[in-house]
């Protein structure tokens, strides 16, 4: 049984506080590590054999033999051929970060082989996820018979029989769930298929991770081939940019090869050698290298915003282009977009809520409406599922009642299996995803089926993993020790994101000496400690809910303990440490 850190039981969102990693004062009983990283790295579940190799996590160290996985020599060959042969193939990607990024790279790759490959990303509105028969066989009809789907085709069964059927060759490369059948390609790599073995343990992969080891077994294939001979081998490692934007973004775990994709793409994407990349980060305003963080808050929304309320190629046409003017444009246009879609974002959410507040009693929310835009509903699901502490599916529904819907789930609960599980029950006309995120659509007047059936499939777990909910701290400090060089020393245990959190400190006891509301509903404090030393803090989205008013309300004449992740705040003429705070409990 885990001791309260702080003896805080129930904190004012009502949660204890435990040690990451179940760790007794946060070091693995019987092991204690030598420094601060070490700690972080065994918190997350790191072996203790393997704290070197996640310390500074490299390609060569976490690689798997592409071998490994099922159909990935077959599909390799086959582009080996086209290369060869310099025959035409066109790259058919999803609309989203992660879609974009697996197509740029194989665009990207394939250029540097010799060929000029096409790439085809659907209309999110006009067409919907994933390939249709008529965009397969107009893509072969304009000259290309061979066709790489990348995330997305795992559950396009009809579309990849139209075009098995007009001998045009299609590998799919996608990580979401399969069904037990697997659609008629020519290939069909990805590391969650049912009958996967070896390849089975990379199942959290972006789909841009595995497009990058299809890249690595096709210059392999190449290489044995001898094409190499008189011309230049790719250096794959010069994607990696690439990469880490896309698996970010897509919020894959950064565990074991993710995180050595985003730690070496971090480093590549500073040099700014990609010109689309480079226009992007300019757009963004931002001046410093880019962090894990900005790759999913600052720049992977920048490219979503195209397929979302925009042009669905303009991610690709961005990673892709050679021409700084193009890139310029482009990057614009993205962060224009991106506006627009924080608009329609705020609009659905508002009205997201207040559907979701009448079912208090549901173990997933699912809200519907007609006029949503169908390009906001995941990122809405996502909003929804962090206010609610459950999985959350927003559907937008259109003027014949079929609902386009997306979803994002809480840890221990798999929402994708529970999506094809619908599916097989004929609740839904379409759906697939994975664990922590899915998508779906539904037939006219099939919303509160499919709302009974993943409220009784899915209770025990969201039940379970809402019971064990805890917030898990790495360290607790004086207000004092928030500065700059401890928040480098815990960055020093990333990249962090999903499956690898980013630590978070307590710190106190603190007296709230300046409280206000900023922005969207954010509350921002300074506060004080028995130390005589201030900090900044920052509550986001918190305005409305009990931690907001706690911190609003404390005054001068109460102490709390604060909660949170420290960050660097450079707006001053020099950085300084704050803490964004996500709880709090009262210390008298």
């Amino acid at each position: 049984m885990r001791s309260p850190v702080l003896n805080i039981t129930r904190s004012i969102l009502g949660q204890p506080w435990h040690w990451r990693g179940g760790t007794v004062d946060g070091i693995d009983a019987g092991f204690e590590p030598d420094d601060l990283v070490s700690q972080l790295l065994l918190a997350r579940g790191c072996p203790r054999d393997g704290i070197e190799e996640h310390r500074t996590p490299t390609i060569r160290g976490f690689m798997p033999d592409p071998a490994i996985f099922r159909d990935m020599e077959r599909a390799a060959e086959r582009l080996a051929d086209a290369v060869e042969q310099g025959e035409p193939v066109t790259i058919f990607g999803d609309y989203d970060v992660d879609g974009a990024t697996s197509a740029a790279l194989l665009v990207r790759l394939l250029r540097q082989l010799g060929l000029d490959p096409g790439a085809y990303i659907p209309d999110r509105l006009m067409e919907g996820y994933g390939p249709s028969g008529e965009a397969l066989l107009r893509i072969g009809e304009a000259g290309t018979r061979l066709i790489v789907t990348v995330d997305c085709g795992a559950q396009a069964f009809e579309a990849l029989a139209l075009a098995s059927d007009a001998s045009i060759d299609v590998v799919v490369v996608d990580h979401h769930k399969c069904a037990a059948q697997l659609p008629r390609a020519y290939a069909v790599v990805n590391p969650n298929r049912l009958d996967e073995d070896e390849g089975a343990a990379h199942g959290h992969l972006a789909a841009v991770g595995v497009a990058f080891l299809l890249g690595a077994a096709l210059i392999r294939v190449l290489r044995a081939r001898g094409w190499f001979a008189g011309r230049p081998e790719p250096r794959l490692i010069e994607l990696l940019d690439i990469v880490a934007l896309g698996t970010v973004a897509d919020v894959a775990s950064l565990r074991g090869l993710n995180r050595a994709f985003v730690a070496q793409g971090i480093k590549v994407m500073a040099n700014r050698r990609n010109v689309g990349l480079a226009a992007l980060i300019q757009a963004a305003r931002l001046e410093r290298a880019p962090t894990c963080t900005d790759l999913g808050f600052a720049l992977g929304p920048r490219i979503n915003a195209g397929g979302r309320v925009g042009k669905s190629d303009l991610g690709v046409r961005l990673l892709t282009t050679e021409d700084p003017e193009e890139a310029r444009i482009i990057a614009a246009e993205l962060d224009r977009l991106n506006e627009e879609r924080r608009a329609i974002e705020k609009s659905v959410q508002e009205e997201a809520e207040l559907l979701a507040e009448r079912q208090s009693n549901r173990s997933v929310a699912l809200v519907a409406a007609g006029g949503w835009h169908p390009g906001v509903i995941g990122i809405v699901a996502g909003r929804l599922k962090e206010k609610l502490g459950r999985p959350a599916i927003v559907v937008a529904l259109d003027g014949d009642g079929v609902g386009k819907g997306s979803g994002r789930s809480i840890g221990g609960v798999d929402l994708g299996a529970a999506v094809l599980a619908a599916k097989d029950m004929g609740l839904l006309v379409a759906g697939g995803g994975h664990a922590m995120a899915a998508g779906l659509t539904v037939g006219p007047g099939g919303i509160d089926a499919l709302a009974d059936f993943l409220d009784e499939r899915l209770a025990v777990d969201v039940a379970r993993s809402r019971d064990d909910r805890a917030l898990l701290l790495d360290a607790v400090v004086a207000p004092g020790g928030v500065t700059p060089s401890l928040v480098e020393a815990l960055e020093a245990g990333g990249p962090y994101g999903a499956g690898w959190p980013a630590p978070r400190i307590a710190a106190g006891a603190v007296r709230v000496i300046k409280s206000d509301v900023v922005g969207q509903g954010h509350v921002r404090t300074i506060v004080s400690g028995r130390d005589g030393r201030s900090i900044k803090t920052i509550a986001f989205r918190a305005a409305d809910n009990p931690l907001g008013q706690a911190l609003l309300g404390a005054g001068p004449d109460r102490t709390l303990w604060i909660a949170g992740r420290p960050k660097i705040d450079d707006w001053g003429s020099r950085p300084a440490a704050e803490l964004h705070v996500e709880d709090a409990a009262w210390a008298d």
